[in-house]
């Protein structure tokens, strides 16, 4: 490591209000309104929101072990940490290592969404040609590189900016359609909707496939956790709230559209929802706020996505896991900016990629399924840590025992039923990302041994995996461990 880099991170420069922000954001909601509201009503119907609902509490299981864990060792690292600390070094490092993939496949998942946003509001002509939508995608992910390297408070003034338009108009949107909706409703508002007795197995099975994909994104917060000021209680406090924020506002907008759009006009607006609810609510050129939202909810949660995986990345390699390079620090900034320029690279990469080569291009379009699948994987693996290390000092405690143990295990396996749930939905190519992903993180796992010949002495994958991780668990510099 450069031995001009700082030696930590901007200690105590976000407060609880940002932390909350920075939850929100994460979840990107206009965006993923827009993008799974159609198919979620198609997959459900009238029961979407007792879809969001129910998947909302499941998720409220995994966000209360990141608060559990982060209070007992707060770490950039988040749940690749508490992996390793309480289950084995291989369990975390590839806890970490597929929020890194899902991150990265985030740039270009991300970034074209942004783009074409983005000339919708200028010429939506342009938004219709791929070589325009990519260069303004490149244009995002470089301009959002560069507020993240430039220091965590300029990241965290940008996106307080941008979430505030973007819930202003997702709310305005929602007082609307109380208002203005055209009597009869579309789809009448009863209890019903939230009743649970309306799902069956396969069907809840289903919308649970959907719905799980609006949450994903609030635990940067942890990951932002030894910049954040009382790093023990105000991550897991802000992922909390923002988890009540974007639930209550999943459940009012999905409300809202049921109550003014038909189910053809939903069919028939597909990725356009946003807008298309808000044309039905305000006259033009009102009407493009909704758009600016969808813009600014994706470029939000491009800047959260690569905080987790320089946040990420940057704790492997203060730990030894990867190369130390990727623990350096910005002299002023105190950013990791290595790990910043390599998300940034290997983002533009596949955005050139996307563009001129078709079989590529479709690899991103299914990695969207992709992301899912690993998502549920480190998501489900948190829980599971949590509920282990605390099965002990909660059984006396009812209490604890409900948030600590049972919440968080039923929800880590509910998540890792649905992820194997959705592989045989998946084509070959999602199926590439989404295991070959996780999979192709042996190698650096084997590098981080101290030299080679450890893989091949051991005899057996199995057996060398083992050795690289102990050797990495040797190195780790954060010697902090729970209390067992």
């Amino acid at each position: 490591m450069d031995r001009d880099s700082p030696a930590t991170l901007d200690a105590g420069a976000l407060g609880l209000g940002e932390s909350v922000v920075m939850g929100v954001a994460g979840t990107a909601p206009a965006f993923s309104l827009a993008a799974t509201t159609a198919t979620l009503v198609a997959t459900v119907g009238a029961l979407a929101p007792a879809s969001l609902l129910y998947c909302g509490l499941i998720m409220f299981g995994v966000t209360l072990s990141y608060q559990q864990l982060n209070r007992l060792q707060p770490s950039a690292g988040a749940c690749y940490t508490w992996a390793s600390e309480i289950f084995h070094p291989v369990l975390g490092f590839f806890a970490g290592w597929t929020l890194l993939v899902a991150s990265a496949v985030f740039m270009v998942s991300g970034t074209i969404p942004a783009a074409t946003a983005t000339l919708l509001l200028f010429d939506p002509v342009l938004a219709e040609r791929p070589p325009v939508v990519t260069l303004v995608a490149a244009g995002w992910l470089l301009a959002v590189s560069v507020v993240v390297i430039k220091g965590i408070k300029l990241t965290s003034y940008t996106q307080v900016a941008m979430t505030l338009v973007e819930l202003g108009v997702l709310a305005a949107i929602v007082l609307a359609a109380l208002v203005r909706a055209p009597r009869p409703l579309a789809h009448p508002l009863s209890p019903a909707m939230l009743w649970p007795s309306g799902f069956t197995p396969q069907l809840f099975a289903n919308g649970a496939l959907v719905a799980l994909f609006f949450f994903w994104g609030w635990d940067v917060t942890a990951n932002l956790t030894e910049e954040t000021r009382d790093p023990a209680h105000a991550p897991g406090r802000g992922a909390l709230t923002a988890m009540v924020i974007v639930l209550a506002l999943f459940m009012t907008f999905v409300i809202a559209c049921q109550a003014v759009l038909s189910d053809q006009e939903i069919r028939s607006a597909g990725t356009n929802i946003v807008f298309a609810l808000a044309t039905r609510l305000f006259p033009r050129p009102w009407n493009y706020l909704a758009v600016l939202a969808v813009m600014l909810s994706t470029v939000g949660t491009l800047e959260t996505s690569i905080l987790q995986f320089t946040r990420t990345l940057y704790a492997k390699g203060r730990d030894g896991l990867l190369h130390p390079r990727y623990a350096e620090l910005h002299r002023t900034w105190r950013t990791p900016w290595v790990a910043t320029a390599v998300i940034a690279s290997f983002g533009l990469l596949l955005l050139a990629l996307s563009a001129y080569v078709n079989s590529v291009g479709q690899i991103i379009q299914d990695s969207v399924n992709a992301i899912g699948f690993q998502v549920a994987f480190y998501y489900g693996l948190a829980g599971f840590a949590c509920a282990w290390h605390c099965r002990r000092g909660a059984a006396r405690a009812p209490g604890k025992l409900l948030l600590l143990v049972l919440w968080p295990a039923c929800s880590a396996a509910f998540l890792w039923f649905m992820g194997l749930y959705s592989i045989p939905s998946f084509d070959l190519a999602t199926r590439v990302v989404a295991l070959g992903g996780i999979a192709v993180g042996a190698v650096p796992l084997l590098c981080s041994a101290p030299n080679t010949a450890c893989a091949s002495a051991c005899g057996g994958i199995g057996k060398a995996l083992c050795c690289a991780a102990c050797a990495a668990s040797s190195k780790r510099v954060s010697q902090a461990s729970f209390n067992r």
